[in-house]
């Protein structure tokens, strides 16, 4: 009970900055009283609750969980399982982000208001999934880019510079509409569900791979997972557009 009440405090306190600036705009600057202050309260309560265990469930099952899986796989010795296990680990993450699927669907209405697609359930259904899967292979594939990498010993800045290249050079090329989207996609992929998982998988490899130093070799599958999307997104427009 002890604990539970320590995470609780914890979370608070982690909370109290958000709320002190959202009150002081409020309350300072637009001077507005606030509106259905009960309901407010109470869903602070919840996400006061939610975050908490949502922390606590990181720290007692995904975190271990990837860390176990990576090791165990790479163990083995078996090279195909690993890139399999990076693969289906950053696609399966990314299809079941939230922000990822509020993004998408939020797109798809978006283009559909501008004219880009059909503004039926249907048209609007199909473009939100197509970027939802684009972004979750990109990610997949940027995480079976960056196992490979631990397992050779190669900078993460070369493949930052090169692929942050690709993307400066594909953005005035790329059609206008999708490029706001492709840059949000990279940011949508490094949230709640993705990101234990892949920081545990970088780090529990670069711990049982001899030579590696998990401090240097085990992140940066983060930055990776996070450049990706965005090529691959504006590569969607511009197949589509074609």
């Amino acid at each position: 009970m002890r604990a539970i009440v320590q995470l609780l405090i914890g979370t608070a306190r982690d909370l109290v900055p958000i709320l002190a600036i959202v009150a002081f705009f409020q309350i300072v600057v637009i001077r507005q009283p606030v509106d259905d202050l009960g309901s407010m309260a109470l869903g602070f309560v919840f996400v006061l609750v939610g975050l908490a265990v949502f922390v606590r469930g990181l720290e007692m099952a995904l975190f271990p969980l990837g860390e176990t899986l990576a090791n165990a796989l790479a163990t083995r010795g078996s090279l195909f399982l690993l890139i399999a296990f990076a693969f289906g680990l950053g696609f399966g993450t990314t299809v079941a982000e939230p922000a990822l699927i509020a993004v998408g669907e939020e797109a798809a209405a978006v283009m559909a208001a501008a004219g880009v697609i059909g503004t039926d359930a249907g048209a609007q259904g199909q473009y939100a999934d197509n970027l939802r899967y684009t972004v979750a292979v990109s990610v997949g594939l940027s995480l079976v880019i960056g196992v490979m990498r631990i397992l050779k010993g190669w900078p993460v800045h070369w493949f930052m510079i090169g692929g942050y290249l690709i993307v400066v050079l594909m953005t005035p090329v790329a059609p206008r509409e999708i490029v706001g989207i492709a840059y949000d996609s990279g940011g949508v992929t490094t949230s709640t569900i993705t990101v234990p998982l892949v920081t545990a998988l970088g780090v529990g490899l670069a711990r049982v791979i001899k030579g590696r130093n998990p401090m240097l070799d085990g992140f940066g599958l983060i930055a990776l997972a996070s450049l990706m999307p965005i090529i691959f997104v504006m590569g969607y427009g511009m197949v589509v557009s074609a």
